[in-house]
């Protein structure tokens, strides 16, 4: 495939749909272009030669004759592309806000497409399916009965990097806020259980905690702050599986004591319950007294370790033997998962099981055929995917090499040439403290990855590292203890004992890598690490020949401890907590691990461990399917920067060399460019020491005139006639399959209803319209308001072509016809006497809010403000303009506290074309008033090119919610004001607040 090298294989947007892909035939990926969207697929493993022209191969190149289409996908997306497009009709008003917040283009943060995706598909199976299409849900309810037992279990597969912990907390949040609006609603739950495989991932997950310090909700901005009070209510646990185990209880007994009670049966009195372990696991959620009547969601990172095997294995797999002991570890932990879930299903009910995964395949040993995808999955955003829309880095793999007679280059299958030449596990003559004597293709490879390595570090050196941002790192993933260990003492150094037991430090082979300091003792901080990922995220105790191993790591990260933390005792914590402290810090600024440039790993380095400044990679061990290579290659995936190009709107392209993992791939070429300086981010937020500049504005939900309680009469004019026609919707449709007879589809059931139906109708959705100062209907005035509806009709509807007047009670049509009949009542009843009170309704709930909400991090420019005129720390400039603005605000004489409205949650509602919409102003001023007198706060807009959406937004601020607001009286009083040239912004502002000021404010300007 070396002739098939693609430049640069980014094609799409990372926050739009993709709109390319790269094309495969029978030779793998190809470098032509095709339009539109690759559909989800996947690639079946093929048993194939081992040997081909004499040498050793391994049959799992992605070609098209492996490919599989995922048909339940493909099903689905093109239904809720549709639904997308349409503006997400048939859901929850609290949904639609989510959704709205989540696709804004004008987000600080923007989320990618593949999240956006993901959750929009949870929501579509949930809330409109069931109506539209309600085969899905018939599917899934058999899929889950022959695979999961029953458990209700729906997929999501999402590419290493792509961002899943995001959507699970989208996910929390879309049930928790829906479930706070209507807790009647058993579609939706406030109860989760977020299940993770290791202890890693599981302190990772605590950021879906809406009380952590550093939550998802607020710092990813998913929840609108005027609806983050919403979460409160929402109980979230984070569990590894193991939790999952049946732990001990009851009085101490010694072993023997126990095994004469118990005589071997399977539930004894010193073991847990499966219902005592449902009951201690879900403790945090509240649940304690029994079944809740709506159920636990439970949210599965890396699923696919959540599998439940079927009765007869539907594939035999020839398994060797230490593949059968991966494959029986599996099942165990798999059978452990799943029966865990079960059982709390049967105390507490489980709503829903959201499995989340790179990869949601059944694996080896499973019975169902490695490879295989669980039938469950719905949505598809694949590493392919992920890599056309620049989300993740570009793995480059070894395509040619200049060896003789290979088939294969060296270093893209470096296990089969090296594995005769390294210890087995478990080799007794394996001398841990003996020389590193490794091959010589490991010592080449290792060589030839360290010196490429070695520019990428010259570059950050150059670029970044004054930036306090960490070096590059090197992650080797061996196959044991022992050989890890080999690895480790060659890159970083080891110590030579001599026969009077004297030791001496001897220098590591790779420079940069080495712990000791080539004087013959070792760095105070390690350069290189030695862990045992698979230990330490189980929980339980490191091995002894571990231990033994990483002594002296452990030692000098206990000195380091005590050295950062004068106060804490390095003696408190375990080995394993120290080590697991230090993996999981590495490249993260002021943590143990920031100064780690290279990781050697026995076994698979976990899941979750994903570092962003991972940077090459080398396997040294097995590995014999597509789904290991994934797996491996994708812990080094994770962007460093997520600065967008000005020029073409994507990601420029970061690369991972690796070595030694046989991963059948696009084989790019492009050459990793300097890296920029990474952008600091910016955290913003409402100061406590500014509290005295606080502005707090009213939510203005609707408005409504304050009428007499008297006889209503209307006034019918040109305003207030409709006219209806086919260009609303065809009265006729044709319908035609590809032979037949035509078939002619009408509205004849629409056309049947009664003209007086439609008048009850409209009567019915103008009464809306009026209410008492409470909020209260007035139910009285529903006959007059039904005489006045006849007579519109009667009058004021105009019906064209084929038309009629049923057509009114279309949705978009109907809102139109009320607001006319609304109108011309406000105009008949008050005659020409003074105009009704305009008056606002406020939201039911936190009908205020203020300054004090406003907290977010930001990548963008900011400017610092004035600390004695704004409650926030900066203002992030999304445009050219607005710091100058903001910079006249505060030098306006007469301007007492002001704030840009970011993160702010201060919202207009109003109509365009007969739809509803929310419009955010740019800034609010509070200006300076006596002691004791009411506010006055000005709300700017700064305006570029006339947009007809733009001037609906002006007006509705301007003729609805200034002077609603300011006939209520409560919230002081408020004014408007455009800036249509930014340049001329002085001007205007230092006359609108003199006139605003030297005199009684009319709200306009």
């Amino acid at each position: 495939m070396a002739d098939r090298v693609i430049e640069n294989p980014i094609l799409n947007s990372p926050f739009d749909r993709p709109s390319r892909h790269w094309k495969f035939d029978d030779d793998g990926i190809t470098d032509t272009v095709m339009e539109g969207r690759r559909p989800s697929a996947y690639f079946v493993p093929v048993p194939a030669s081992r040997r081909r022209g004499g040498q050793l191969s391994l049959p799992m190149e992605w070609t098209s004759d492996r490919l599989r289409p995922n048909d339940q996908v493909n099903q689905i997306r093109p239904k809720v592309d549709r639904w997308r497009d349409a503006g997400y009709p048939g859901v929850t008003n609290t949904t639609k806000a989510l959704l709205a917040h989540w696709s804004s283009p004008e987000r600080a943060r923007r989320l990618f497409f593949g999240q956006r995706e993901a959750v929009e598909t949870a929501i579509w199976t949930t809330e409109v399916a069931a109506k539209t299409d309600p085969w899905v849900g018939n599917a899934l309810a058999d899929q889950n009965m022959t695979y999961s037992g029953g458990l209700p279990r729906v997929a999501h597969k999402m590419a290493t990097g792509s961002g899943k912990t995001a959507v699970m907390a989208m996910l929390i949040a879309w049930h928790a806020l829906n479930k706070a609006a209507n807790s009647m609603d058993r579609r939706f739950s406030d109860r989760f259980l977020v299940v993770a495989p290791g202890i890693t991932i599981r302190d990772r997950l605590r950021v879906l905690l809406p009380t952590d310090p550093d939550n998802s909700y607020e710092v990813l901005d998913l929840v609108p702050a005027d609806l983050r009070s919403a979460l409160e209510g929402a109980r979230v646990a984070v569990v590894t599986f193991w939790a999952f185990g049946l732990r001990e209880t009851g009085p101490a007994a010694g072993r023997l004591t126990k095994q004469i009670l118990t005589a071997g049966e399977p539930e004894t009195p010193f073991t847990e319950s499966p219902d005592q372990m449902a009951r201690r696991v879900c403790r945090e959620l509240g649940l304690s007294s029994g079944r809740r009547g709506g159920g636990i969601l439970v949210l599965n990172d890396e699923a696919h370790h959540c599998w439940q095997g079927p009765p007869v294995p539907q594939e035999e797999e020839k398994l060797t033997g230490e593949e059968k002991r991966e494959a029986a570890d599996r099942s165990r932990e798999a059978h452990l998962w799943i029966s865990g879930l079960k059982a709390i299903q049967a105390k507490y009910g489980i709503r829903q099981v959201y499995d989340l995964s790179a990869t949601p395949f059944f694996l080896k040993g499973s019975g169902y055929g490695e490879g295989t995808l669980f039938p469950w999955v719905v949505s598809d955003f694949s590493l392919v995917d992920a890599i056309e829309a620049g989300i993740v880095k570009i793995p480059r793999l070894p395509v040619a090499d200049n060896q003789a007679d290979s088939d294969m280059p060296a270093f893209r299958s470096l296990w089969p040439r090296i594995r005769e030449h390294l210890p087995r596990k478990g080799r007794k003559n394996a001398d841990v403290g003996a020389e590193p004597a490794l091959p010589d293709e490991l010592q080449a490879a290792l060589h030839s990855l360290y010196g490429n390595y070695e520019k990428s570090y010259r570059r950050w050196e150059d670029t970044s590292a004054g930036t306090g941002s960490t070096p590059p790192v090197f992650i080797v993933v061996c196959s044991n203890t022992t050989v890890s260990k080999m690895v480790y003492d060659w890159i970083a150094g080891w110590d030579k004992t001599f026969s009077d037991d004297t030791t001496v430090v001897q220098t590591g082979n790779l420079a940069l890598f080495r712990n000791d300091d080539e004087r013959g003792s070792w760095l105070d901080r390690p350069r290189t690490i030695l862990v045992d990922s698979e230990q330490l995220e189980s929980g339980e105790a490191m091995s002894a020949d571990f231990k033994a191993v990483a002594q002296r790591e452990i030692e000098e990260f206990k000195a380091e401890y005590r050295q950062r933390f004068p106060g804490r005792s390095a003696e408190a914590l375990t080995e394993e907590d120290l080590l697991r402290e230090v993996m999981n810090t590495v490249g993260k600024p002021g943590k143990l691990g920031e100064h780690v440039r290279c990781v050697v790993s026995v076994s698979m380095l976990t899941e979750g461990w994903d570092v962003n400044t991972v940077t090459h990679i080398l396997g040294v061990r097995a590995f014999g399917t597509q789904l290991l290579c994934e797996q491996v290659v994708g812990r080094g995936l994770r962007r460093r920067s997520y600065a967008l190009d000005p020029e073409t709107g994507r990601f420029e392209a970061e690369y991972a060399e690796v070595y030694g993992v046989p991963f059948s791939f696009i084989p790019a070429a492009g050459t990793t460019k300097d890296p920029k300086p990474v952008r600091p981010v910016m955290h913003v937020r409402a100061l406590p020491e500014r509290a005295h500049l606080r502005i707090e504005y009213p939510r203005v939900v609707g408005y409504r005139y304050d009428l007499p309680d008297r006889r209503l009469d209307a006034r019918f004019d040109n305003d207030t006639v409709l006219v209806l026609s086919n260009a609303d919707a065809p009265t006729e449709t044709e319908i035609a399959g590809v032979a037949g007879e035509i078939e002619i589809h009408t509205l004849d059931d629409l056309r049947k209803v009664r003209s007086q139906t439609v008048a009850y109708l409209l009567a019915e959705g103008a009464l809306i319209r009026f209410r008492d100062p409470a909020g209260n209907a007035k139910p009285w005035l529903y006959p007059q308001l039904l005489r006045i509806c006849r007579d519109w009709l009667d009058a004021q509807l105009v019906c064209k072509d084929d038309a009629f007047p049923a057509m009114v009670l279309l949705g978009q049509r109907k809102a139109e016809a009320v607001e006319r009949i609304y109108r011309a009542v406000v105009r008949g009843t008050t005659g020409d006497g003074p105009s009704p009170h305009l008056l606002p309704m406020y939201r039911s709930f936190d009908p205020v809010g203020s300054t004090d909400v406003v907290e977010f991090d930001t990548t963008r420019a900011c400017y610092e403000t004035s600390p004695d005129r704004c409650h926030v720390s900066h203002v992030a400039l999304h445009s050219g303009w607005e710091q100058k603005v903001a910079y006249e605000i505060e030098a306006t004489k007469g301007v007492a506290a002001c704030v840009k409205n970011d993160h702010l949650s201060f919202r207009i509602h109003y109509a365009y074309e007969g739809e509803q919409h929310d419009y955010e102003p740019d800034f609010l001023l509070r200006l300076a008033a006596p002691d004791g007198a009411p506010p006055q706060t000005v709300i700017v807009e700064v305006s570029g090119e006339r947009r007809a959406d733009k001037a609906a937004k002006t007006a509705a601020a301007r003729n609805l919610w200034v002077p609603a607001v300011n006939n209520d009286g409560r919230y002081g009083t408020w004014s408007f004001l455009e800036i249509t040239d930014p340049s001329n912004a002085r001007t205007m502002l230092r006359e609108t607040v003199e006139g605003l000021l030297g005199q009684t404010p009319n709200g306009k300007r």
